[in-house]
Parts: C-alpha cells; structure tokens; sequence
C-alpha cells in the first residue's frame, strides 16, 4: 500500500552509525526498491519500471551513463527507481496544500520534507506581500512573466537557467528565447559539475567531450576511477566495470574515500549476488589528499618519459606523438623537473606508490581515465584534467579501442543541454547557424555563467529569474548570499514537477509553473510527442512517456517555452507549428546543430545514433593547430593552515545531486540522518575532538568565514588533513569567489575549514 507524506519533518540530529560497506548493490539495494515500489508507486505504478531505458521507453529521469546495445528487462539501479518513484508517484501538491503551509513555513522544511510531498498539479503564483501561494490559470502566469520581461531595461536583467534533464527539444527552445530576447544569460548546472572538463578538454582535443564508447570501457586494459564514487552517483556504471574486470582489465580508484562501489560490486541482476558474493572492482586504491590529482599524474608522465629513457622505443608512441601533438617538448622539460618531494606532499601518496601506477599505465594495452566532481570542483581542476589528456597522449590512448577520455556525467541530459547552445558563451559559428535559421542577428556578448548570475543578482542587476527545472538554491554555492541575491529580484519562475527548496526563496513575485515529467504520456498539440537527449557518450536517443500526466493542469517544457515565446512575439518563429509537432523543432535542430543531420529518422532507429567526435572516430582534432595539445601545468600544493582541515562536499547514498530521498547512506554506515562530518581518527585525535562529538564547521576564506552548525563528528578513513559532509548542508561553507581557474565552477571539493566544538559525547 502507497504511504501517505510525512506530516513532519524527520529527526535529523542523532543518526545511528555503523561500519561502512565494502561493497555496492546486491540485496539491501533491492531490499531498498521493494520499499520503494510499496512505499511510492504500489504494483501497478510500478510496471512503469519495465520502461525504463529501454529502446521504446523513457529516459531515467535520473544520470547519463548509457546503455548499450543489449539491454537487461530491468535496466534500472536503486537510485533510477527512487527518481522514478517520485515522479509516478500519487501524491499530490495542490492548492489546498499551499492555502496550508505560508512560504515562510515552508522554508523551515528540510530539503527531504519537501521532496517527500509529492507533484505539483497546476500553476501557482506568489504575490507581492502575500504570505502564500495561490493557484493562477496558465494565461495568468503568462502574462505575469512576459509583463516583467517586458519591463526590463536591458535584456541582460534576465537570468534563465537550465538543468541537465531538460530535453534538447526544450534545451533547444530554450535558448532560441533568451537569444531572440536578446540575451546570452544561460546558466547551468555544467556551470557547477564538468565546465571545467569542458574547458580543458577543448583547449587540449578540440571537442569538450569525452572520447570513449560503452564499448570501449568493457574492453580496456586499465581503467584509472579518479574523484568519482559510481556506487552512489552512477550505479549502472558498475554493471560495465564488472564486464570490463571480467574481460581482464585492472581498475585503479584514485580517490581520499574509500567508496563501496569500488570495492566490490554486488550484480543485483546475477543471482550470486543473493548469497551475498560480489565482485571486487578496483585493483588498487590511492588514497589521494583532496586537491592531488594533477600532481599524481604529472609524477606518472615524468616516470613515463624515464622509463622511455630506459628502453628507448618501447614506451611512448612516437608516431602518434610527432604527428598528431604539439607541445610534447615543452611538456616534456617541464615534467622532468618535477620535484618528488612535492608531489609526496600535494598527493599524500609515497613515491613509491606513484611509481606503482606509473607502471600499471605503463604496461597496460590500452587506458581509459573517467571522473566526475571529485575533481572538476577544485581550483586547479583545469589544469588537473589537462594532465589526463598529457598522460593519455603519450602512449596515443586516445582515439583507440579501449582507451580515452572518460568525464562521466551527472544529469540525465546534461551534455545535450550544452549541444543544444545552453551556454552562457556559444562559438559565433553556432550562433550564425541560429541566426540564418531564424532571421535574427543574435546577441553576441558573453552571459553570465551560474556564479555570475548570483553576483549579478546580488548586486541588483538582475530583474527576472527563470530556472527550466532543477533546484538552484540548493544546487549553487554559498547558501545565505544565493538566497540573498535572489530575494533582490522582482521576479522567480520555477519550471518543476516536484516542490524544492527553490520555491520558498522567492523574489517579490514568484511563479511555479509545473511540468510533465519523464515517464508520463506528452500529447501537447493533441498527438503523441517524443522528445531526445544525449547521454555521456554523445548517444542520442528517443524518450516516450507511459503514465497518465498526475495533473490535467501539466504541461511539457516545450510547451511551456514555446508558449511564452508565442506570448512575447519573439522573432519570426512559428511558436505554435513547434508546440504542436516536436519534430518541427527537430528540422531546425538539424540545420543549425553540427552532427544531427537526418535527424528525425536516424532518431527513429532503435536506440537512436552517435554524434561524431573527431578524436574518437578518426583522431581529429579541431584544435587551431589541427593537432592535440600537451600542456605545462605547475604543480601547486594546496596549503591547509594548522589546525584546519580539506573538507569535500559529497553526497549520500540516498540522494541524486539536490534530490534528498532519505535519510540514510548505507554505503557510509550513517541511517536516519545527513548532519555528520566524516574525519580520519588520526586527525581527530590532533585536533582533540572524539567521534560522537558535535561540532560547527567553519569555512575560512579571504571574506570572512561561513558557518553550518551542529555536525556529527564520524570517525572514518578518510584521508588525512581531509574531510567530508555532505551537500546541499554544507553548500553554505563554499565561498562564492572561491572558483575553479578558467571555468569558473565553485570549489567544492577544497573548503577550508575548521571544527568547533559544540558539546562532547552525545
């Protein structure tokens, strides 16, 4: 029987700790999707399952890892079906719930509270001075939005930002709006995860994608796993790791945690895992000090060139190397000077066990190196992904079987979202592409990317804020100035299918206008629509809704776009033709956006298609030069005052970036609350805290310093001088000027903070 929402908000200040998981899935993750399909869908909602991923279903609303050719019954992990879950679920959000709970009253509420209440049926409006919610006609939220856009002085005083599970066809939508109002002002959550992989990787291969296939992970000789914990974040990938041990690849993880999904890996879709026997996956781990990697890896080229000194000709590709880089020289003399002594103390890692890696590269046939926030969010991130490509190209482990580039995203869209243009800083050649589609000159200044939407809204620049989805208050850095600056705007407008945070930080006015979500049926214009997305691997495919839309009053996201558009009178766009038939928005995506050509047939194939990538396909590289880059990148250790320690945000087991399912993190040992700061014991004993006790953490930062309150202190192995606690908690200690160098994403995996002792021993 479906549970009813919680009334009251959980207990969080106690959780009960135990010793961590050594190893991911198995039976307490299906255990944990029985409760959710008796809990929130009930049996026959949960048929909405066997869609799933699947070649004429939806796609799970949840991360980008593809799926490949052959696809299991149930291609689905315990964090897809609690997204599924939420979205199919029957409870509901509606006018008598707001008419309820004041918007005051609501901000109080955890971020699971809300979560756990169920969609959101029709459109709402917050008036100036109002003190709740109160429900509006669809022509009445319009209305309200195109007056307030009208009213700007200046198209940059609007702000529309995008989260990754918005389809092309919206993503694609979206932005023809902005740019046809007049304005690049296109943040989005690639603003916070792999702007920096995009960033390097353009500067270095010419495309800011990765370079390798599904295909290519099952048939690597080593896979490298760095700041990425895929047991919690991508749990499908597992079932491919697990194919690629089992072919004979060897996996290092490279990480300041021990992360259960790397350990071993319980198959919930082999029957052995129900007699409790998994697969160990890494070979190796190195505990790396926050903040190491880029020096890690330029130890293991400086030892690569050695070794190639050793034995001339058996190490390096030279062919490869002369004719396909530029700038090995120049690397090359920069790496061997490298100072052992310093990587020793940027990585935390012996020498020894640097020369241990190297030689696993060294030996291996072929390489993949996959990452994701564990190292994009550092300040250095740039530079430290730059070294990925300098040591892959050495032994010419791109654009070959079983080897390349592996950033691993985490929305389910979120790479489409940017082929689509949402950026804040398109190339001009894609930008004449929209012109000459659509008969308009479009803006060509840069907009703000996520950081500067929040200082310009801060500092009163900034009229309207738009958000297609996601959750921006929790998702963004420095909690207490993101809600200050959006409180500064005359307008906010939240595009959601479920209620978050974002809805109670609130301009003078605030819109919610609610959308169909993933799994429900989208017959916008009176026939059936499918929509596409693009996942890590530059795969795109089809997405059809099943389910019964939970509220007549629902829209699609590209309903809701073209309708505004329609509403303003922007450019000589057939707002309604789009809205009424999807693949009208297609014919211009193809004509405009490199690689879709045929689209709407190629689509049409099961499973859809590849977009080209130059280095994958055919070793090309849209670099100025026409060849690949290898870059110098000093080593910089990141200094850490005494007495303070590295903290890292992270997330629970429970929860998928903002979304906070529950309140457990099985693979951590923590149930029944997230206020918990994980500490290596050894640095807990110098710092004269005990496990059990509670504390205040307390960023440091050349403004001033930042406060969260009343953490449990966990003893756990964690590196040492380092930390962890979980997000969006601790979003509030991430300084806003404390920003990746070249990509601008916040710092969140490198916080200096000290711990306050609140009281000893609860």
């Amino acid at each position: 029987m479906v549970t009813r929402p919680p009334r009251e908000d959980a207990p969080q200040d106690s959780p009960r700790v135990s010793a961590p998981s050594s190893s991911a899935a198995g039976n307490p993750a299906v255990g944990s999707i029985v409760r959710e399909v008796v809990g929130k869908l009930g049996v026959t909602r949960s048929l909405t399952l066997l869609h799933a991923n699947q070649k004429d279903g939806f796609d799970c609303p949840g991360c980008a890892w593809p799926e490949g050719e052959h696809r299991h019954t149930l291609e689905f992990c315990e964090n897809g079906v609690k997204a599924i879950a939420e979205e199919a679920t029957p409870r509901r959000v509606d006018r008598a719930f707001f008419a309820t709970h004041s918007v005051a009253e609501l901000g109080e509420r955890s971020d699971h509270w809300l979560g756990q209440q169920g969609r959101l049926t029709e459109p709402m409006l917050l008036r100036e001075g109002a003190a709740h919610y109160e429900p509006v006609g669809w022509d009445e939220a319009y209305d309200v939005l195109a007056d307030e856009l009208r009213a700007m002085g200046s198209p940059d005083e609007a702000v529309f930002y995008t989260s990754g599970r918005t389809s092309n066809e919206a993503a694609f939508l979206y932005q023809l709006l902005a740019r046809l109002l007049g304005t690049n002002n296109l943040p989005d959550c690639s603003n916070m995860c792999h702007e920096s992989s995009g960033t390097a990787l353009g500067q270095t291969i010419g495309i800011g994608k990765g370079t390798v296939s599904l295909e290519d992970v099952h048939t690597a000789d080593l896979i490298v796993v760095c700041g990425q914990n895929p047991g919690t974040n991508h749990p499908r990938m597992l079932t491919a790791l697990e194919k690629a041990k089992r072919a004979g690849a060897r996996i290092i993880a490279v990480n300041p945690l021990p992360e259960a999904g790397l350990l071993g890996f319980a198959n919930p879709q082999r029957p052995g895992s129900y007699v409790g026997r998994s697969t160990p996956i890494a070979d190796r781990f190195l505990q790396i000090r926050l903040g190491g990697d880029q020096a890690l890896f330029a130890a293991a080229g400086r030892l690569l060139l050695e070794a190639e000194d050793a034995q001339p000709g058996t190490v390096l590709d030279h062919d490869f190397v002369s004719g396909l880089t530029e700038g090995f020289w120049e690397y090359a003399a920069h790496v061997r000077g490298i100072d052992p002594a310093e990587v020793e103390r940027a990585t935390g890692l012996s020498w020894t066990e640097i020369e241990v890696f190297a030689e696993e590269v060294r030996t291996a046939g072929s390489v993949i190196v996959c990452w994701a926030m564990g190292i994009t969010q550092h300040r250095d991130a740039v530079a430290t992904i730059r070294e990925f490509v300098n040591l892959l190209l050495l032994q010419g482990n791109i654009g070959r079987r079983g080897a390349g580039l592996c950033p691993v995203r985490g929305h389910s869209n979120v790479q489409g979202d940017r082929t689509m243009g949402i950026s804040e800083r398109m190339p001009d050649g894609w930008l004449d592409g929209l012109g000459a589609e659509f008969g308009f000159d479009p803006p060509r200044a840069h907009g703000y990317d996520t950081v500067e939407a929040i200082r310009a809204m801060r500092d009163g620049r900034v009229r309207v804020f738009m958000g297609m989805g996601g959750n921006f208050v929790r998702a963004t850095p420095d909690s207490d100035v993101t809600e200050a600056a959006l409180r500064r705007t005359a307008l906010t407008v939240q595009v959601s299918t479920k209620l978050n945070r974002s809805h109670t930080v609130t301009g003078r006015r605030a819109l919610i206008l609610p959308a169909l979500g993933r799994t429900e049926r989208d017959r916008t214009g009176g026939r059936e629509q499918v929509v596409s997305v693009e996942d890590s691997m530059s795969a795109v495919h089809a997405s059809r809704g099943r389910r019964r839309p939970a509220s007549e009053h629902l829209r699609s996201e590209v309903d809701i776009v073209a309708g505004l558009g329609e509403r303003l009178g922007l450019g000589a766009v057939d707002w309604a033709a789009m809205r009424s038939d999807y693949a009208r928005i297609r014919t211009s995506i193809e004509r405009v956006v490199p690689g879709f050509d045929d689209y709407e047939r190629r689509l049409a194939a099961p499973g859809g298609f590849v977009l080209p990538n130059g280095p994958r396909d055919t070793r090309r590289f849209d670099t100025a030069s026409g060849k690949a880059h290898f870059s110098v990148n000093p080593v910089r250790v990141l200094e850490v005052p005494a007495g303070r320690l590295l903290l890292q945000t992270v997330r629970s087991h429970d929860q998928f970036n903002t979304t906070v399912y529950g309140l457990d993190d099985r693979s951590r040992g923590i149930m029944g609350g997230r206020r918990v700061v994980f500490v290596n014991p050894d640095d807990l004993s110098d710092l004269g805290i005990a496990d059990g006790d509670y504390v205040d953490l307390v960023s440091e930062w050349s403004d001033g310093e930042r406060r969260a309150p009343h953490f449990r202190v966990v003893a756990y192995p964690t590196a040492r001088g380092c930390a962890a606690a979980y997000f969006p908690e601790t979003n509030v200690l991430v300084p806003l000027d404390s920003v990746a160098e070249e990509s601008n994403t916040p710092t969140s995996k490198a916080v200096v903070v000290r711990l306050e002792p609140e009281h000893a021993g609860t």
